[in-house]
């Protein structure tokens, strides 16, 4: 009453109307909250439930199919065991019966020999005489008094042939399950951020990984050295084997190693060179934009020639400005969507970087004019 004299006043009836309402408000936002949340959690515990399911499902089926694919190279094995075991029972049993032919040959052989013998030592020339004309002639040789045997005529082809069968699983099974792994890590239900791309070198070395070339993908115009981390252009084809993976016509090849996760490589070039990604689905063969890095859209190319420096995909060209680096580091975030290129000397300069969604594994590359070496890290 003294105190608050000529002040604004309220009664308490008046102002615990307010409060309530304002109350009420405030729960009813409480209650609204609790709801949507209750919600959230209700789809996050189907989703469990879901991804349970999905994961319990997924591996039932996936050990039935490697159960099935077990089976069925055992049952090859037993196959070709079986092929080889009568083969070989019956080069064997030629054999044999051969030997006992000739067995019996020299038993009666050396019969006639005993005879002939016993003969010459007749000291009675009328007798010897008279016995010689008796004795019968030698009949004709069942078989030559050679055989012929065949070198290297055994089964040993037969192992280079199941090695060179292995040597190719290996190869399917490998690229596989590369395709498989990226298949399981790109299960991500819940958004979150990508981890933040490194500022220096140290951070990027972290997640180095060592590159090296595939010879069969190399044009003829291409020669690796260096335990296939270097390549260089040559004046004149080379003599390769025919592969379906080779380019054809482009001074191009790519890596052994397909790429997901985090990576980080560096190219050390002379001369121009396309430092670049592709899908290892990218075409191998004609004269086509889709064989050419950077021209499609299974490729991602830094055109680093001697005067300046482009970025090229889907044959659409981004000039960068600037020196054009020696070094170029290349750093790739499969799950994140990124790919990114630096110059790499005292410090890491950013050259150009793609924000993307990649669908398959990637596999690094270079299309060259002289030569380009993946750096040991």
């Amino acid at each position: 009453m003294d105190e608050h004299k000529g002040h604004e006043t309220v009664s308490a009836a008046a102002e615990r109307t307010e409060r309530q309402r304002e109350l009420e408000e405030r729960r009813g936002n409480i209650q609204q909250r609790i709801q949507d949340q209750e919600k959230d959690v209700k789809l996050l515990q189907q989703e469990v439930e879901a991804i349970n399911l999905s994961a319990d499902k997924t591996v039932e089926d996936s050990e039935e199919i490697f159960t099935k694919l077990i089976r069925l190279l055992q049952e090859r094995s037993s196959d070709v065991k079986q092929q080889i075991r009568s083969q070989q029972e019956t080069e064997v049993s030629r054999i044999i019966d051969v030997q006992e032919k000739l067995e019996q040959e020299i038993t009666e052989l050396k019969r006639k020999d005993a005879e002939l013998e016993q003969l010459s030592h007749t000291e009675d020339h009328n007798q010897f005489l008279l016995n010689y004309p008796s004795l019968p002639a030698l009949r004709e040789l069942t078989h030559s008094s050679s055989i012929n045997i065949r070198p290297l005529g055994h089964f040993e082809d037969v192992t280079a042939a199941v090695s060179e069968l292995r040597d190719k699983l290996q190869d399917v099974l490998r690229n596989s399950w590369t395709n498989i792994s990226l298949m399981v890590t790109e299960v991500d239900v819940l958004l979150s951020e990508p981890e933040p791309e490194p500022k220096s070198r140290a951070g990027f070395l972290r997640y180095s990984c060592e590159i090296t070339l595939d010879p069969n993908t190399a044009n003829r115009r291409l020669v690796l050295s260096e335990g296939n981390r270097k390549v260089t252009w040559m004046d004149q084809d080379q003599f390769y084997s025919s592969h379906p993976d080779r380019f054809t016509n482009y001074s191009q090849v790519l890596s052994r190693e397909s790429l997901t996760g985090r990576c980080y490589w560096e190219v050390e070039r002379r001369g121009g060179v396309y430092v670049s990604v592709a899908y290892k689905s990218i075409s191998r063969a004609g004269l086509g934009h889709d064989c050419i890095f950077g021209y499609n859209d299974k490729s991602w190319a830094l055109d680093c020639s001697q005067i300046n420096c482009t970025f090229l995909h889907n044959s659409i060209w981004t000039s960068i400005p600037g020196p054009v680096p020696s070094r170029v580091g290349v750093y790739l975030d499969h799950t994140a969507g990124i790919l990114s290129f630096y110059s790499v000397s005292e410090t890491m300069t950013l050259l150009h970087r793609v924000q993307t969604r990649f669908t398959e594994p990637i596999l690094a590359g270079v299309f060259l004019g002289k030569s380009a070496e993946f750096c040991k890290l």
